[in-house]
């Protein structure tokens, strides 16, 4: 079965609320991991068991069912990729933020309102391309990209992005010539990677925000290039 959005952030909830109630404490740490990694590891039938997690929260009223639909609904359209759009439009159009951004990528994120991870960003040329992954279980910049993507939490690309990159980057589409170098970033809970895709051609005419509105989420972890006719994330 499929594990839906909401199922993944009552998860986390309801392992929170597990720890804080533990007679002997002795879960509290492992539900600080488990709040930081979502690990691969799950129950064989995960949906059932979350929707009746879900339930009796929402009976004992540890939950509230709206405010998890707002929360969810932040993360996906007012968050989701496009603040992180909106730092690589801003990297393409203010060189000096450029340049900050590479240096210091945490306080040039923050510059624009954004923040709550370490970052780091990497940028793509005509000679180098980033791709980013987490191979322990699936660090992920939320507060620039939002929910992380299903493919990007199985063990599929955490394990084959180090072994065979450019193997995945054809399975996404993205065929890249002898000439570029690949270089594969490991994100972790203490330093989370973003990618600065190559600016395309043909957009020296676009407005910041028209350039932002090209930019995806597959391209900022780089298993995708910017396109003129790409969509939104």
């Amino acid at each position: 079965m499929t594990t839906t959005r909401r199922d993944l952030l009552t998860v986390a909830l309801t392992a929170a609320a597990g720890a804080a109630v533990a007679p002997d404490g002795s879960g509290t740490q492992a539900a600080e991991h488990d709040r930081e990694h979502d690990h691969q590891a799950v129950p064989s039938d995960p949906t059932l068991r979350v929707k009746a997690l879900e339930s009796l929260m929402v009976a004992k009223g540890l939950v509230d069912p709206a405010a998890l639909d707002a929360l969810i609904d932040t993360y996906e359209n007012k968050i989701g990729p496009r603040r992180g759009a909106q730092v690589v439009a801003r990297a393409w159009v203010d060189r000096p933020f450029k340049q900050r951004l590479l240096a210091d990528a945490t306080a040039a994120v923050a510059e624009l309102g954004y923040g709550g991870d370490t970052m780091m960003v990497v940028e793509n040329t005509a000679a180098i391309h980033n791709l980013v992954v987490c191979t322990l279980c699936s660090c992920y910049p939320w507060a620039t990209l939002g929910l992380p993507p299903v493919w990007y939490k199985s063990a599929a690309y955490r394990s084959r992005s180090v072994i065979d990159p450019r193997g995945v980057l054809r399975e996404f589409g993205l065929n890249l010539g002898d000439h570029v170098e690949v270089r594969v970033w490991d994100s972790t809970a203490d330093l989370r990677y973003l990618v600065l895709p190559e600016r395309p051609a043909g957009t020296e005419h676009m407005a910041e925000e028209e350039l932002a509105a090209l930019v995806t989420r597959d391209a900022m972890v780089g298993v995708a290039k910017v396109a003129v006719s790409g969509a939104h994330a």
